[in-house]
C-alpha cells in the first residue's frame, strides 16, 4: 500500500463554506446492516463472531455454531432494523445504509423497505469480517461481489464504500474495482478531504467510532442511553459553537447498528437526540452521497 500518512490535514486553516441553505452543520446518520454476514461456520468460517455484540470480550467458538451470538445478531434484522427504520420514516429523515452484501442478500423484506424509503446504500463489503490478514485476491473478489450485489438488488452501484475492518490493501482494491465517488474508511478529520489516487483525486468522508452506538458493546464504552445522548449532544454543541465563532460549516457523523441501538433500552437515547435536533433550523440532515456531491461541486 503506497498511501502516505498525513498528520497535517487542514491544520488551523479550515475551508470557509456553508452547506446547503447556509446550514451550519451537515448531520449524517449511518445505519450499519451486517446481520447474517458475520463470522459463522454457517458462512464457511472456522469460528464464531467475537465483535460488537452483547457478549463483550466474547471468546470464539472454533468449528461449531455459537447459538447465543447468532441470536444476538438476528435481533438486529428481526427487530432492531424495523424500530430504527420506522423512526426515520415517521420523521421523514434521510439515512445512509452501510450494507454488507451477504447480509442484504439474506433479507429481501429489509431491502425492499430500504428501496421504498430511498435511503442511500453504500457498500460495507461482502462479509462482516476482519480483512487485515485476508488474501488480497479474496478481498478483491469480495469487493467486486458486493458491488454487483448492490447493483442487482437496488438498481445502482454504490456511490460510497466503508469496509470498516480493513486491510492495508482495501482502498486501493476498492478504487481499482468500483466507481465509488467517496469512501469512509478514515476517522482522521471532521470534514471531507481529498487524497491523490494515481492520476485523479479521491474524496474521503470520514466516519466516526466515537459518535457511534458500538461503544455500548465495547470496554469503557456507554453504559446507559444517557451516556450516548449526552455524548452526541456535546459533539453537536461543540461543532455548532465553532461554526458560530468561525462562520465556517462543520460535519457530524453518527454511527448506528440494528442490533445495538435497536434495543429498547438504548433506543430512547436516539429519539432524544433526534428531538434535540428538531430545535435547530439551520442544520442539514442528509445522506453521505449528498455530502460527496456537495464537495465535488464546491471544491
Amino acid at each position: 500500500m503506497s498511501e502516505k500518512r498525513n498528520f497535517i490535514g487542514y491544520g488551523n486553516n479550515l475551508p470557509k463554506f456553508k452547506w446547503v441553505n447556509n446550514s451550519k452543520i451537515a448531520v449524517q446518520f449511518v445505519l450499519n446492516y451486517e446481520e447474517g454476514a458475520e463470522n459463522s461456520v454457517l458462512n464457511g468460517d472456522n469460528q464464531s463472531e467475537i465483535f460488537l455484540s452483547e457478549i463483550i470480550g466474547a471468546e470464539p467458538v472454533v468449528g461449531h455454531r455459537h447459538m447465543n451470538m447468532e441470536s444476538i445478531y438476528e435481533y438486529g434484522s428481526r427487530r432492531g432494523f424495523w424500530r430504527i427504520y420506522n423512526e426515520f420514516i415517521n420523521r421523514d429523515l434521510p439515512l445512509t445504509i452501510f450494507g454488507v452484501g451477504l447480509a442484504l442478500e439474506k433479507n429481501e423484506e429489509i431491502c425492499s423497505a430500504i428501496k421504498e424509503a430511498n435511503f442511500e446504500v453504500a457498500s460495507h463489503g461482502y462479509r462482516w469480517i476482519n480483512y487485515q490478514d485476508i488474501d488480497p485476491k479474496i478481498e478483491e473478489d469480495h469487493i467486486i461481489k458486493c458491488n454487483e450485489i448492490i447493483k442487482k438488488i437496488f438498481g445502482y452501484y454504490p456511490s460510497g464504500w466503508y469496509t470498516g475492518r480493513t486491510s492495508p490493501n482495501t482502498r486501493e482494491l476498492v478504487l481499482k474495482n468500483t466507481q465509488v465517488i467517496y469512501d469512509s474508511d478514515s476517522y482522521s478529520d471532521d470534514l471531507p478531504y481529498w487524497i491523490d489516487n494515481k492520476d485523479k483525486r479521491h474524496l474521503i468522508i470520514p466516519y466516526t467510532l466515537d459518535n457511534n452506538d458500538m461503544r455500548f458493546v465495547t470496554a469503557q464504552g456507554f453504559n446507559t442511553g444517557d451516556d450516548f445522548y449526552n455524548y452526541l449532544k456535546d459533539s453537536f454543541d461543540t461543532l455548532y459553537e465553532e461554526v458560530n465563532k468561525t462562520g465556517s460549516s462543520r460535519m457530524m457523523s453518527i454511527g448506528l447498528h440494528c442490533r445495538i441501538i435497536g434495543r429498547p433500552g438504548r433506543f430512547q437515547s436516539l429519539v432524544r437526540f433526534l428531538n434535540y435536533l428538531d430545535g435547530f433550523k439551520d442544520i442539514w440532515i442528509c445522506k453521505r452521497k449528498d455530502i460527496a456531491n456537495f464537495w465535488y461541486d464546491k471544491f
